[in-house]
């Protein structure tokens, strides 16, 4: 395990292990962790800690051990046999999210890259796995696998396309329960038959299914979920299996599309993509007090990690927002939360979260989590100071005004217009060392 360890870091260092949890415990505990034994080795962890900080590296220890290496890539190495007998193959080795998927023949590789005019080996996106820092080049043809494999049809592989040129993985290595959501907005949408109305993050929809479905089985495919690797969530995320896909019901709407605060035309076909770990369901304004106030009092149960939020807003919730409390825009109601949501510093302080990611940030001088921290408990700060980072989607079927609230921070907005059959294709080498051999598709090498 030091052995992986170094090679993720490339530098020399020595690990001391303590008993878990560490998160959630009171001072005490912690404190008797690290007065006791390492659970590992048996020896004490303040004397581990001690030697590691003072005895000179050896030179095994100083010999960087950093892997560079081509991405493994897809491989077509299967031998034909029955469907459930390959069914059960995928399973066994991990290439899946444990529901049964469509094997990726090369009749139905080739079908669903119909859907693109980019070759299949041109690089459609690159991404890092932590535990090797490997970084993988991945081909269109090995986005189309994914698709086919989450019963995606060729309609459905430009938007895949955009979503794998971001680098981003649907599954966080963490033992944080993270989750993800995608939001595509622009023509594509009705195209492809997506659901931005009742129900949009239900089932039923076909388009909406099978886009964050296949964004798990990619994050999984290339190695974003190998257990005790790269995947250590304790609890996990039911979200995962595909990841809140919905698009924004724009033709509802009464301010603008999301894609176009970011920047994108309104007849553009873009994909955003989120993650977070804190989704709260609204339970409707109470009598008393506006909408807008009711918002601000249920995202005080946030944690506000890096001012971060993403508000799904029903379309009736959105249009009373503007027409009875005044928000004009998107950026108008976004500029309000950070500026009326306000927590007492020792509350936000005292979030494990907070105090994990954010306190580093403040002992640094960092601002303004260095003002902050500096602050009596009962000071009150407003934690969404940046109202860029405060995100509203308006998505939803006009059956009731309600919303969602969540810590999900936005992480990219991509183009899928450039994936689509009718773009210009670049020329490319294969980049993904696929053969040409029939048979289905071989998931990572190890």
């Amino acid at each position: 395990m030091e052995r992986e360890d170094r090679e993720f870091h490339g530098v020399p260092l020595r690990f001391t292990f303590t008993p878990h949890p560490v998160v959630s415990m009171p001072p005490a505990v912690l404190r008797a962790y690290i007065e006791g034994n390492d659970p590992a080795t048996g020896r004490p962890v303040i004397g581990e800690i001690l030697e590691a900080l003072t005895r000179p590296y050896t030179e095994e220890e100083s010999r960087n051990h950093a892997v560079v290496r081509p991405a493994p890539g897809y491989r077509r190495l299967l031998q034909p046999d029955t469907e459930e007998n390959l069914g059960r193959l995928f399973i066994e080795r991990g290439w899946t999210d444990g529901l049964p998927v469509v094997l990726p023949t090369e009749e139905r590789v080739a079908r669903v890259l119909a859907g693109t005019g980019q070759p299949p080996d041109k690089l459609a996106g690159k991404a890092l796995l932590v535990d090797t820092q490997e970084n993988l080049r991945v081909s269109v043809e090995t986005v189309a696998v994914a698709a086919v494999m989450a019963g995606a049809g060729p309609e459905h592989l430009p938007v895949l396309l955009a979503v794998a040129s971001a680098g981003q993985p649907a599954i966080q290595p963490s033992t944080l329960p993270f989750a993800s959501a995608l939001l595509v907005n622009g023509p594509i949408r009705g195209e492809i038959g997506m659901n931005s109305g009742m129900g949009a993050l239900g089932p039923y929809s076909r388009a909406n299914a099978v886009i964050g479905r296949a964004w798990t089985l990619m994050s999984i495919l290339w190695g974003y979920a190998r257990p005790r690797r790269t995947f250590w969530t304790s609890q996990g995320n039911n979200y995962s299996y595909n990841n809140l896909c919905m698009a924004e019901n724009e033709e509802r709407s009464v301010w603008e599309p999301f894609h176009v605060t970011k920047g994108h035309g309104a007849e553009e076909s873009v994909v955003s993509l989120f993650r977070g770990w804190n989704l709260i369901n609204s339970m409707g304004a109470a009598a008393r007090r506006t909408w807008g106030e009711e918002i601000r009092i249920q995202m005080q149960a946030l944690p506000a990690l890096y001012s971060a939020a993403t508000l799904v807003l029903d379309p009736l919730t959105a249009r009373h927002l503007k027409e009875n409390e005044g928000f004009a825009s998107k950026a108008d109601a976004s500029r309000w939360i950070s500026e009326n949501v306000t927590l007492p510093a020792g509350r936000f302080w005292g979030n494990d979260i907070i105090d994990m990611l954010v306190t580093p940030l403040a002992l640094a001088g960092v601002k303004p989590y260095a003002e902050w921290h500096r602050l009596p408990d009962d000071a009150p700060i407003a934690p969404y100071h940046r109202p860029d980072k405060v995100n509203l989607l308006v998505v939803g079927g006009e059956m009731s005004p309600l919303w969602k609230i969540s810590d999900f921070d936005h992480v990219a907005t991509i183009s899928i217009d450039r994936w689509r059959p009718g773009a210009a294709a670049r020329p490319a080498g294969r980049e993904d060392g696929s053969a040409k051999e029939r048979g289905a598709y071989e998931g990572p090498a190890e």
